[in-house]
C-alpha cells in the first residue's frame, strides 16, 4: 500500500475515533497512536497551546507537550521557536526535509532528521499542533501535508 492509499484508509478511522468524543486529550492520544503505529514514525504527538489571562487580556504563552508516541520529548516550546513554535506563529503547516537546515530547530532528539508540523485550529485560533518526526531525511511531502491537515480537522 502506498502512502496515499494508507492515508485514505486512515481518514475514516480517525473520523470514527474522534466522533462523539468531547475530550481533546483522548482524541489526541488515539490519533497519535494510530499514526505512529501505521506509519512507524520516530515521534508522533501533539503540543497544546497554553494561554493565560492577565487583567482580562488573553496572551499566548507556550506550547505544552500533549499525548505522544515515541521517545521522551521537549515539554515546553515558546511561540515562534523551532518548527512547532514557527508553525503556530505562522499558522501554517511546515514540512522540513532536513531539520539540521531549519533555523532555530529544537533538537529534542539527535535521531530526528525530518519533520512535519500541522497547526490545529478552533475557529480562528491555533489550539495545538501535530508534530511528527522521522529518522530519515525528506520523509514528508505534500501528500502528508494534505492528509494530516484533513485529519486534524476531526479533532
Amino acid at each position: 500500500m502506498n502512502k496515499t492509499e494508507k492515508y485514505e484508509a486512515l481518514l475514516p478511522q480517525v473520523k470514527a475515533l474522534c466522533e462523539g468524543e468531547n475530550d481533546m486529550i483522548a482524541k489526541m492520544a488515539n490519533v497519535a497512536a494510530l499514526l505512529h503505529y501505521e506509519f512507524g514514525f520516530w515521534w508522533t504527538g501533539f503540543y497544546r497551546v497554553m494561554r493565560s489571562e492577565v487583567g482580562g487580556q488573553r496572551s499566548e504563552v507556550e506550547l505544552l507537550l500533549g499525548p505522544f508516541q515515541g521517545p521522551i520529548a521537549c515539554v515546553h516550546i515558546a511561540y515562534g521557536r523551532g518548527v512547532c513554535g514557527t508553525a503556530w506563529k505562522e499558522r501554517r503547516t511546515i514540512v522540513v526535509a532536513d531539520v539540521e537546515e531549519f533555523p532555530g530547530h529544537i533538537a529534542c532528539s539527535s535521531e530526528s532528521r525530518s519533520e512535519i508540523v500541522v497547526p490545529i485550529f478552533k475557529g480562528d485560533d491555533v489550539i495545538a499542533v501535530l508534530d511528527i518526526d522521522s529518522r530519515e531525511l525528506a520523509t514528508f511531502d505534500d501528500t502528508d501535508r494534505r492528509y494530516l491537515e484533513e485529519m486534524v480537522k476531526f479533532l
